[in-house]
């Protein structure tokens, strides 16, 4: 349903949703200034004024997982390499999240053998290396000297700047989608303050890009599917921004290859023409960038086997050989340790400490509305229902597969691996909740349910990668354990 330029309801919802970016906006900037890994401050005061050379201990790096990329960003910056070893080995910036070849590939276990690397796709850390060298070679400051100035800085850069673009581009789709005032507002709230995207929007993730990517990759398919556009453009923006969607999240194929045979169903020639061509750019790209890095264009995950596992080594630091986090499972933290049950974990991940539906139940709304989607009678939303609810079965299929590390995603506030679904389930929830306008009680429900998912987003006030509220309340009330054992 298209909305005329003059609806004077159209206009007001639209300032509605201008609000709601701006407070929405407000409100990731105020966490990024606020992002530090524990209050030092009086700390750091009493260690200087006692003469302690080791008196620093503030960082604006939140986690093993986020500081992986910094130290790649520094390294590529300040060294000229992807290995992270001079980087990691200075005060406060440690990480876990690293892996250990000859720099050619090949596995190497003893401590003075090869050199230590992210576990994490290169891609990102590669573009934000452009911009931190600029301001490198401008004024001579690193990450280690002014940390807080540049690290915030290329944090609003690259996570605050898209997700108001994000944010826009949901609230055209929504306002595309949507059939009334009420579904569509409510739809806006939770994509603005409902959600674990503003959460990660501190930290440097995979999960937000991804979502960022996959917003405005619909958005530009539906310009073709629904409205007729057969400029290059939108196919070129639904080529490159789905393929992205895939470099940033692997299970995220599935959504490129559906994005892919819509396209071509619709327009071959166009598709073969302008969406091909960038999709395979970045594809290439990513896969580029991790050979300069690893020299192997599979990530460093996949060389977890016997005679090629990067992730079981000895290093040394301080004059003491030291084992990786990750070769003895005993040694991990107990969220790390894995869940042994595939039943437990598989219930944890719906509805349990991790839950995507205990934790954001917004999404049970998404989930009743893309059944409805499947059974309407227009061709064209059924489509749009199977594309969405199928490709969210198949990541999750992965997720909670066999092969997968059981960990719930690791110390984090929710099962971040499905975050970058926020715009496919925004609009999947829209035929739901735009039956609750004249229905008071489902709204009531719907206004709890956002209660509760804005609770669990909020709940890491600054710090992303904390344990979800639920699984705190369960472990202070000794209703849960982590762990294998």
């Amino acid at each position: 349903m298209n909305t005329p330029p003059d609806d004077p309801r159209g206009r007001l919802r639209r300032a509605v949703y201008l609000l709601l970016i701006t407070a929405s906006t407000g409100s990731m900037l105020g966490r990024t200034f606020a992002v530090n890994s524990v209050d030092h401050v009086r700390l750091e005061k009493h260690l200087k004024d006692q003469g302690r050379s080791d008196w620093q201990k503030q960082r604006p790096f939140l986690s093993a997982n986020d500081r992986s990329r910094w130290a790649t960003v520094r390294a590529l910056v300040e060294h000229g390499t992807y290995s992270i070893d001079e980087i990691v080995s200075q005060p406060n910036w440690d990480t876990i999240d690293m892996v250990k070849h000859d720099g050619r590939g090949r596995e190497a276990p003893g401590p003075n053998e090869g050199r230590l690397y992210s576990s994490k796709p290169p891609l990102i850390a590669t573009l934000m290396a452009g911009p931190y060298w600029l301001i490198h070679r401008l004024t001579g400051a690193t990450l280690a000297t002014h940390p807080f100035a540049i690290g915030r800085g290329l944090i609003v850069l690259f996570n605050i700047v898209p997700m108001i673009v994000y944010l826009w581009v949901v609230a055209q789709l929504i306002e595309r989608f949507g059939d009334s005032d009420w579904g569509r507002m409510y739809a806006m709230t939770a994509a603005a303050f409902g959600t674990f995207l503003t959460t990660f929007a501190v930290a440097i993730n995979n999960h937000l890009p991804a979502a960022v990517c996959a917003a405005v990759a619909l958005y530009a398919a539906a310009k073709i599917w629904y409205d007729g556009e057969r400029s290059l453009w939108w196919f070129a923006l639904a080529g490159t921004f789905s393929a992205l969607t895939a470099a940033c999240e692997l299970p995220a194929l599935a959504f490129f290859v559906a994005m892919t045979v819509g396209l071509l169903l619709v327009s071959p020639a166009a598709a073969m023409r302008a969406f091909v061509p960038p999709a395979f750019l970045v594809l290439a790209a990513s896969m580029a960038t991790n050979y300069l890095a690893h020299h192997s264009i599979a990530p460093p995950y996949v060389h977890r086997t016997e005679g090629d596992n990067w992730y079981d080594y000895q290093f040394v630091r301080d004059g003491k050989v030291r084992q990786s986090y990750w070769s003895n499972i005993e040694d991990r933290s107990p969220i790390d340790q894995g869940e042994k049950s595939p039943q437990t974990y598989a219930l944890h991940v719906l509805v349990g400490h991790h839950g995507i539906f205990s934790l954001t139940p917004i999404w049970l709304f998404s989930l009743a509305g893309v059944v409805t989607m499947c059974w309407r009678s227009q061709p064209n939303l059924r489509a749009l229902g199977l594309l969405v609810g199928g490709v969210s079965l198949v990541c999750l299929a992965f997720y909670l597969g066999p092969f997968h590390d059981r960990n719930y995603g690791g110390m984090s506030s929710g099962f971040r691996w499905m975050f970058w679904f926020a715009p496919l389930w925004l609009i999947g929830m829209l035929p739901a909740v735009d039956q609750f306008s004249e229905r008071p009680w489902w709204r009531g429900l719907a206004i709890v349910f956002l209660c509760l998912s804005v609770l669990s987003a909020s709940y890491p006030t600054w710090n992303p990668w904390t344990h979800p509220w639920l699984l705190d309340f369960l472990l202070h009330m000794e209703w849960a354990r982590l762990g294998a054992g």
